[in-house]
């Protein structure tokens, strides 16, 4: 069977995450969709460029709503006119638009796949997707804290001068301002942070600040964001396609919290397997139904 997936949203995350899986080759077919016609031809006539210098190939489709009936994926990657926001629940009243125009469309033709969300405010809009497509809650996740949990590893690991592959533990919560880093959750080769030798003191102050910021600064200086992000975004997209059942920190339903957030859960062929309860503080859990307020006040100045 082909491994098909399709891309709503031609601009620097959607392109980005398009190239993710063609030079990786984690699938066979892209189907790549924008508003502005001209954008989605050129990425997609970019991308074919390159069938001569990848190992696999892939096929490009650009600007057919119908051919994603036959998609096992297909990402949501739409954004804002500006990215350059530092709180993304700016972003909610032109994203929440663009998605209720797209979603409908994608249904219309019979999709019946995963949708992996990207677009902000990813918990928000994960939530409206869900809503629109009538999809089960399963098949509706968002990348939700996979990008800060890498800037997470990498802060910990450029801290403890060891490669962040090596870091494991969770950022929580909202892809946004009310997101935290569940630092009793974060080990160094299988030891907790606070008892690995750094030679200097521990500064999780610091660290988390960082962490949070990584986003801004990167924004501040080039405008947007999109690599981290798109290689994320692809990593979900190959758990999906090859049934990995592998844990990331994504953007769930949490039935108890009433709202999607993001937590570890095992993604797989149909989406979300099952989500992982790992034990927080009590400062933690507090943190974690705190952020889910945040969604769920902001999901609700969604006219639907």
């Amino acid at each position: 069977m082909q491994r098909i997936v399709g891309i709503i949203g031609a601009g620097h995350v959607g392109a980005d995450t398009a190239f993710s899986l063609v030079t990786q080759g984690l699938c066979d077919q892209i189907i790549l969709i924008d508003e502005n016609e001209a954008k989605a031809h050129s990425q997609g006539l970019e991308l074919r460029d390159m069938a001569s210098l990848v190992s696999s190939s892939v096929h490009i489709v650009v600007n057919d709503y119908a051919a994603l009936k036959r998609a096992q994926v297909v990402v949501m990657a739409v954004g804002p006119t500006s990215a350059l926001r530092e709180d993304r629940m700016e972003e909610l009243l032109e994203t929440s638009a663009a998605v209720g125009q797209a979603v409908p469309r994608i249904m219309a033709g019979g999709f019946q796949g995963v949708f992996i969300n990207i677009t902000n405010p990813c918990d928000v809009i994960t939530r409206l997707i869900q809503h629109i497509s009538g999809l089960p809650v399963s098949r509706v996740f968002g990348t939700g804290t996979s990008l800060d949990t890498a800037r997470m590893k990498r802060v910990v690991g450029e801290f403890f001068a060891v490669d962040p592959k090596s870091v494991d533990g969770y950022v929580m919560g909202e892809h946004g301002e009310s997101q935290f880093v569940a630092w009793s959750t974060v080990r160094i080769g299988g030891v907790p942070i606070g008892g690995f030798d750094a030679g200097k003191p521990l500064d999780l102050p610091s660290m988390k600040d960082q962490v949070r910021a990584g986003g801004w600064q990167i924004l501040q200086g080039k405008g947007w964001t999109s690599f981290g992000i798109g290689t994320a975004a692809a990593r979900l997209v190959d758990a999906v396609l090859s049934d990995g059942r592998t844990v990331f920190p994504v953007s769930v339903w949490d039935e108890r919290q009433g709202v999607y957030i993001g937590r570890p859960a095992v993604v797989g062929a149909g989406g979300i397997v099952q989500s992982v309860a790992v034990p927080l503080t009590e400062e933690e859990q507090q943190a974690f139904e705190a952020s889910a307020k945040v969604i769920g006040r902001a999901f609700g100045t969604i006219a639907l």
